[in-house]
């Protein structure tokens, strides 16, 4: 071996977010000139610069290179010890390979980070929005929900109540909201609550959101009835109170002249007299409301016509192929322009049309064994409409983004996530061929369809989970 090396230090330390500095020693033991290449290599090779990377030394002379370590502060940079090491390769000995390996230890840092989805719900017995927490610091992260509001007004279910977070990934706590006191007439009205991050050592972490109570029944149905309540009690109190003053006008028949007047009236007649047997009976009421056999009006003479088949739904495609095979499906159609509703298909099948100019306006997904799928479209020429929210149902229901209205655009891209696992989407849109596969993160979600900067309407999809 013609070669000696020395770390200064052997173990460093350095925060993620900066930098720090080893130098290395190199010394020529052998007996010609030689150059020598540095290349850091090992896992934080990527976060490694080597100044200079190459160094040429007479025999028995000593060089220094400096190794620059600045991992990002990002969860890749793990917390602790981490080995490195530094291959040296001289020209005129190329298999004569140093590596010099020394230790760095990189200091732990946390950032957690919150948010509400959607940070508005609405409901008139409960909402159920969805809290994301994201563990963006490099050590794992360990904390307890739990909410809070003014007055008392909400009470808060939230599952899991406790959570652990490896770095670099999230969680998401289910949140059920329900009003203690239920509104039964009257408009909307607004309610602010908190859900508060808490882990030992910090502050609590809050997050605002509003949960909108809608009253059962319209405010101006009770008007009305309070009305028709009104009224009705005037009636019945003049009913009661108005007694009208009957009064005969009749008079005696006076007597004839020359007659007699009885001395006493008739006996009564002791019982009615019988009805003649020869009274017309009430006429029957044909079914049908003709009412005479003349046949004409309106009446329901003709056959009726037998209802139209239901359309099957991506739920009833995807509840038949759970029953047949286990493990988790995705069922999925589209709404295509000019045709309607297609029938259903699933786990990787095409859904739309191809080279026919017939773009997607709306699409119907469901899911089993995910714990459920969220997702909403999207109008690149637009953006995302506000109007039209994230969309989230259960395993076995249907779950819809788009409009299908005649007035509305085509889909030109979407954008969804499952609970549980992950989804793989590949979409087509005009003029183009299939844009290639893209599976989401677990618990995470990603935009496919039409390139920003191009605007074209989305023509075909495939679905997998």
């Amino acid at each position: 071996m013609s070669l000696w090396t020395s770390l200064e230090p052997a173990s460093a330390t350095v925060d993620p977010g900066s930098s720090t500095t080893v130098r290395l020693k190199v010394r020529n033991t052998g007996d010609i000139v030689d150059e020598y290449r540095f290349e850091p290599v090992g896992a934080l090779a990527p976060w490694t610069t080597v100044e200079p990377p190459s160094l040429r030394l007479y025999p028995g002379t000593t060089g220094t290179v400096e190794l620059t370590f600045a991992p990002p502060r990002t969860p890749d940079a793990t917390a602790g010890p981490n080995p490195y090491a530094v291959r040296i390769t001289p020209t005129e000995h190329p298999d004569a390979v140093t590596v010099p390996e020394g230790n760095l230890t990189i200091t732990p840092f946390t950032e957690v980070r919150a948010e509400l989805v959607p940070p508005t719900v609405k409901g008139r017995f409960r909402g159920r929005p969805r809290l994301a927490v994201d563990n963006l610091g490099n050590t794992k992260v360990t904390a307890s929900l739990s909410g809070n509001d003014t007055g008392d007004r909400l009470s808060y279910d939230l599952q899991p109540s406790n959570i652990q977070i490896e770095p670099g990934r999230a969680a998401f706590v289910k949140t059920t909201l329900r009003p203690r006191q239920i509104t039964w007439f009257g408009s909307k009205q607004e309610q602010p609550y908190t859900l508060a991050v808490r882990r030992s050592g910090t502050e609590p972490m809050d997050v605002d959101g509003t949960f909108v109570q809608r009253g059962i029944l319209p405010g101006w149905l009770a008007t009305t009835f309070g009305l028709l309540l009104a009224v009705a009690i005037a009636f019945v109190v003049i009913w009661l109170t108005y007694n009208p003053q009957v009064k005969s006008v009749a008079r005696e028949k006076p007597v004839e002249a020359g007659k007699i007047a009885p001395s006493s009236p008739p006996p009564p007649i002791s019982s009615a007299p019988p009805e003649p047997e020869d009274k017309p009976k009430e006429p029957e009421e044909k079914p049908g409301g003709g009412g005479s056999d003349g046949g004409g009006g309106g009446g329901g003479g003709g056959e009726q016509k037998p209802p139209k088949p239901k359309k099957e739904t991506a739920a009833d495609a995807v509840r038949k192929l759970a029953e047949r095979s286990e493990g988790r499906h995705i069922c999925y159609r589209a709404f295509v322009a000019g045709e309607g509703w297609q029938d259903p298909v699933c786990d990787g099948a095409e859904a739309g049309t191809v080279g026919k100019n017939t773009p997607i306006k709306a699409l119907n997904i469901a899911v089993v064994n995910t714990n459920g799928v969220r997702g909403t479209g999207a109008w690149v020429g637009e953006g995302w409409r506000k109007e039209i929210p994230w969309s989230e149902e259960q395993d076995g229901k249907n779950l819809y983004f788009g409009s299908s209205k005649s007035a509305d655009p085509a889909l030109e891209g979407y954008t969804f996530m499952v609970v549980d696992g992950s989804v793989c989407s590949d979409a087509r849109v005009k003029d183009e061929q299939w844009m290639g596969e893209v599976c989401t993160d677990p618990g995470g979600w990603k935009y496919h369809g039409s390139p920003i900067e191009q605007y074209k309407q989305l023509e075909a999809v495939r679905f997998t989970v």
